[in-house]
């Protein structure tokens, strides 16, 4: 029994902050449709960032629960910065072309990217693990789990329900379907839709950074980290559906407990284990779980 929980929980967790990522990955692609590389990239840059940032904050003797807000700005400054001049001096040339010219567009990025953060960070890690052992243990039972997990786990839960309420009770939202679905019909009805276009990106790049930023006190940041992740974050949202809020969801579960259950059971299938269920749902449902229903266009 205590072992059923403990995979329940490690799984949960690590679907938590695969969530946040693969939620900005299907909201890129609903929008822009766009299959964004450079996706790990910003996850990377994130990391970076909030690791660095917490750095400074604990030398100036603040306290390292306090460090969770400065996790969140730096995401945001990272989506400030970098989500309008990728999406504005880069992607909007090529909008309209061949959908596998913007996954080499992107690839390029990621390429440029990767080298980026080894000159401004270096090649050492980056360890910022006082923030994770601040929250504590919760004793639960005969199992104790550390607070930072939990309180990840909110953080995942409150990424989802923001975006699922904001596309689906706000106008703003309204307006976003409405560039999803025909962005020319949208135009005409006054939409500025490469204003949509930026918001969403940015959007996107803000979840990406922040599933970066959440998980730094988590690991060692440091070169390739990010190319792990969007493999992963890819599996998510192909299982799941591309474009899909619940896709993702469930996607990142699936991913989370299946890594889990291998790592405390057969520690050597942690490699492959997420591909072995990503192929068994493919067979059956080779358009994701969740995948949205296009409308035919004449």
């Amino acid at each position: 029994m205590n072992l059923l929980l403990t995979i329940l929980f490690d799984g949960i967790t690590y679907a938590s902050w695969l969530f946040i990522v693969a939620l900005g990955l299907t909201l890129v692609f609903g929008v822009l449709k766009i299959l964004n590389i450079a996706h790990g990239s910003f996850y990377a840059v994130g990391a970076y960032a909030g690791a660095s940032l917490v750095t400074w904050l604990l030398s100036k003797q603040f306290s390292p629960a306090l460090s969770v807000v400065a996790l969140v700005f730096s995401a945001a400054g990272v989506a400030a910065l970098v989500a309008p001049l990728t999406e504005r001096g880069l992607l909007r040339m090529f909008y309209g072309r061949d959908e596998v010219l913007l996954v080499l567009v992107t690839y390029a990025l990621f390429l440029m990217l990767e080298d980026v953060t080894k000159l401004i960070w270096g090649v050492n890690p980056y360890y910022v693990s006082d923030t994770y052992q601040a929250f504590g243990n919760v004793q639960l039972g005969a199992l104790s789990y550390v607070g930072y997990d939990i309180m990840l786990i909110g953080m995942a839960v409150l990424c989802g329900l923001v975006t699922w309420w904001v596309l689906n009770r706000t106008r703003q939202g309204k307006i976003v379907t409405a560039v999803i679905h025909s962005p020319e019909v949208a135009s005409s009805m006054g939409v500025n839709v490469s204003r949509i276009y930026t918001g969403a990106f940015m959007a996107g790049v803000f979840l990406a950074s922040l599933g970066g930023a959440l998980t730094a006190p988590m690991i060692s940041v440091q070169p390739g980290l990010s190319v792990g992740v969007i493999i992963v974050s890819f599996a998510v949202v192909i299982i799941g559906g591309l474009g899909s809020i619940e896709g993702a969801a469930i996607g990142a579960l699936v991913v989370g407990l299946a890594r889990a259950a291998s790592v405390h059971i057969w520690p050597p299938a942690e490699l492959f284990s997420i591909y072995v269920v990503m192929a068994a749902i493919l067979v059956f449902k080779p358009e994701g779980l969740f995948q949205r229903i296009q409308a035919r266009k004449i």
